[in-house]
């Protein structure tokens, strides 16, 4: 199976011996989602064993078990149920993000318990590749659905000549900011590039303002590489043999570039070091502590569901400052998919589902509207429906037509390695070792760039 380049060149072969190591890893999650089902489910079995959360309309159609944790996901399932006479989805939540990774993971090892569809973060698709758990689904149609994506989108879901999940959400990054701060503060236009944003957040603090421009959470992950990626970063880059050969380069000018930037706007007070996502972190999101949620684009619906916001608060939304606003790049944090498993007893039928299910407006409406996704799917995302959508919680901006469908349509894609979560993992601790003063931005990601490749090496990677 043949991982991708940046933008969806072909590379290279790994070989599936690599899965005994890699398996052992836990993968991480890093979008939203329901927590269990109701109970009408056996979590566990996830629906392999013919239980369902949801009610399958029609008993003697084909079914096609699946795990997935999307919010608001029983009414998708219901219209695709009610709309196929040959084919009926068993759907259960076994579990959200690393919960169902490990629960997969055993069944990877076991042979035998997978669901036949699964739902998975883009992230993580290549540590299940390498394994050969996933189904290659170009032999079932994926080619009638292509055109319906984004080249970067679909190159995210991609191996060499191989597709091997149909994208689902995805996370196109832009900037939320609090406007009554800024003006407070006398910024009238909110910061088009990074130049900009380190001169805002200086203009903040002189004001009198006590809010902090922003956070970086050393915590941060896919949204650090985001962040490092819009700099120019490609920290793997495969052959194209069938060999296990990879360069990594995760102390590279753009990632320095990256965290001299943040750390000098830390040493100078500017911005916070809060660990994202807890409950302090999530608190100064709402109260005026941060004047700007750098986000992806399910960010606003996680934004706006927060407890405790300032009713005074006025929110608004732009594009990501930009290195050189003449030449933007787009980047993503987040996003997921549909995936075949090898296991599936039968992968045609399952194929239609990972396809279909959420392949028409009516789907997309509960998606967007209840579950705050942002759909990948170009019919429903280029829509006067979704283009024209006014958010309350944004003064009635038309947030998808001012920010996200441009940083949508302009990001190229990204490659990540099978050892994603072991760089994540080791990441945080040097951004964190940086943040307490310990060693250097450079340092940190020079001895990361170590860390990395000792276990790349280890796990039987030859790195170049």
């Amino acid at each position: 199976m043949k991982l991708k380049t940046h933008g969806g060149h072909p590379n290279r072969v790994m070989t599936a011996a690599l899965w005994l190591g890699l398996g052992a890893i836990t993968l991480s999650a890093c979008s939203g989602g329901s927590d269990a089902a109701d109970g009408t489910a056996d979590p566990a079995a996830g629906g392999s064993d013919g239980t369902c959360t949801n009610t399958v309309v029609n008993p003697d159609a084909e079914q096609v078990t699946v795990w997935a944790w999307y919010p608001a996901f029983e009414g998708v399932v219901d219209l695709f149920n009610n709309s196929h006479d040959d084919i009926q989805i068993c759907w259960s939540n076994a579990g959200q993000g690393n919960d169902e990774y490990t629960k997969f993971s055993t069944t990877i090892e076991a042979k035998s318990g997978a669901p036949d569809v699964i739902m998975l973060e883009t992230e993580v698709l290549p540590s299940f590749i390498i394994r050969d758990a996933l189904a290659d689904l170009t032999p079932y149609g994926a080619a009638d659905v292509e055109s319906s994506y984004a080249p970067g989108v679909w190159a995210d879901h991609s191996s060499g000549d191989g597709v091997y999940a149909i994208p689902v959400d995805g996370g196109p990054m832009g900037m939320l900011y609090r406007a009554d701060v800024f003006e407070a503060a006398g910024i009238m236009t909110p910061p088009t590039t990074w130049d900009e944003f380190a001169a805002a957040a200086q203009q903040l603090r002189d004001s009198g303002s006590t809010a902090l421009m922003t956070d970086f959470p050393t915590n941060g992950r896919a949204f650090n590489q985001a962040l490092f990626a819009q700099a120019g970063s490609e920290p793997y880059v495969f052959g194209d043999t069938d060999s296990t050969e990879v360069a990594i380069d995760l102390n590279d000018d753009g990632t320095k570039k990256v965290l001299n930037y943040w750390y000098d706007l830390i040493d100078k007070g500017l911005v916070g070091t809060d660990d994202a996502f807890t409950t302090d972190y999530n608190t100064k999101l709402v109260d005026g502590t941060y004047a700007v949620y750098l986000a992806a684009a399910w960010g606003p619906g996680y934004l706006s569901g927060l407890a405790g916001a300032d009713d005074t608060a006025v929110w608004r939304a732009a594009p990501m400052p930009q290195w050189d606003a003449a030449s933007p790049v787009q980047v993503n944090w987040g996003g997921s998919a549909f995936a075949v498993t090898s296991q599936a007893k039968n992968p045609e039928a399952a194929a239609t589902v990972a396809k279909e299910v959420f392949g028409t407006e009516e789907a997309w409406k509960i998606g967007i509207e209840e579950g705050a996704l942002y759909p990948l799917w170009k019919p429903i995302a280029e829509s006067e429906y979704f283009t024209a959508l006014e958010y309350p919680f944004f003064g009635g901006q038309k947030i998808n037509e001012d920010v996200f469908l441009d940083a949508a349509a302009g990001y190229e894609g990204f490659t990540f390695s099978p050892f994603q979560n072991f760089a994540y993992d080791q990441l945080t601790e040097e951004l964190f070792a940086a943040v307490q003063g310990e060693k250097s931005p450079e340092q940190a990601a020079d001895d990361l760039q170590g860390q990395v490749v000792d276990y790349a090496t280890s796990q039987g990677f030859t790195v170049k």
